[in-house]
């Protein structure tokens, strides 16, 4: 699996001029999900995302994961990183 993570205020995916879904502050998560990725694989990523502390604490200090800044996540799929551009 290979992951693109951006923190975002706002971020929202549409589809033929129809928002498909939508968070306030949280996470842009851009996956990939190879052939040989598995169940577990995918367990391991979202808890080391879910926990990473890559949020401003109160004295703004990289200090708050995504869940304890009352973020959300929003997951778009992205098949391309696994893309080969020779």
């Amino acid at each position: 699996m290979r992951a693109i993570l951006q923190r975002v205020s706002s971020a929202s995916v549409t589809i033929q001029n129809q928002v498909k879904g939508s968070i306030g502050t949280g996470l842009l998560v851009l996956l990939g999900i190879a052939p040989q990725d598995t169940d577990e694989d995918a367990e391991w990523l979202c808890r080391k995302i879910t926990a990473m502390r890559i949020f401003a604490d109160g004295n703004g200090l990289m200090n708050l994961s995504v869940k304890e800044a009352g973020g959300n996540i929003l997951l778009v799929s992205q098949f391309t990183l696994y893309a080969s551009t020779k």
